[in-house]
């Protein structure tokens, strides 16, 4: 509570067109779909998964308490009055529907949901992955500084 910055916490999701999903792909955990969203674990994790979820969203709690509660809505008072007028209710409801947002429960539980649809893995392996390869632009060679 302590950090003034404003922090936001996500959990390692390899999406394709990265590195972490050539390199990692071969550990993934579920190829699930709807899990590659950044808020479940896909990959391994160092403590078992339910109180993985359990001490995730008991972070994203305090994070949410700091920056998202009650100071917040005073300090984005005369915002909120306007959406508000305009019959705009989304903003406030955010500051104070974490629970049913953020649920450690509900993570588990998805992961022994049906799977619809698998994700593909990435063509190349570890072995034969040329990192410049995830280039969408490659880098052009710097012109040398006028003297």
């Amino acid at each position: 509570m302590s950090i003034p910055e404003i922090v936001h916490v996500t959990v390692n999701t390899p999406y394709p067109g990265t590195e972490t999903w050539v390199t990692e792909s071969r550990k993934f955990t579920t190829r699930d779909y709807r899990l590659f969203d950044v808020q479940h674990a896909v990959l391994p994790t160092h403590l078992p998964l339910e109180r993985f979820y359990a001490e995730l969203v008991q972070t994203q709690q305090v994070l949410n308490r700091k920056h998202l509660g009650l100071a917040a809505l005073r300090g984005a008072l005369w915002h909120s009055a306007k959406l508000l007028a305009r019959g705009q209710t989304n903003f406030l409801k955010m500051l104070w529907k974490f629970s049913s947002v953020y649920n450690p429960k509900r993570q588990l539980a998805d992961h022994a949901r049906p799977v619809r649809y698998e994700i593909k893995l990435p063509d190349s392996t570890p072995e034969h992955f040329v990192k410049n390869s995830l280039y969408v632009h490659h880098p052009q060679a710097l012109a040398p500084a006028a003297p």
